[in-house]
């Protein structure tokens, strides 16, 4: 995002919508996000939506020496926390 953007909302927002079409369309029983460790904005937003650090991941070839953290819910954990979102 744009740094006139940031702290305003916008990428939780989007990240809602995206987990909101994982479940409600696709019909995914699970979404995880792959987020890099210092990446500390996007945990924040993972962390807001609710989602949990499930450890360290690994990408596959050629990016599979780029150091990922799993996060992620189950669908039955984002009906929990979507709701708790909107509040």
């Amino acid at each position: 995002l744009h740094r006139d953007a940031t702290g305003k909302g916008y990428a939780v927002e989007a990240a809602a919508a995206t987990m909101d079409y994982a479940f409600d369309v696709l019909g995914w029983d699970d979404v995880i996000h792959c987020i890099d460790p210092d990446n500390l904005p996007s945990a924040r937003v993972a962390t807001r939506l609710g989602s949990i650090n499930r450890g360290r991941g690994q990408l596959p070839e050629p990016m599979q020496d780029h150091v990922i953290d799993l996060w992620g819910q189950t669908r039955a954990d984002w009906a929990v926390n979507r709701a708790r979102l909107t509040r």
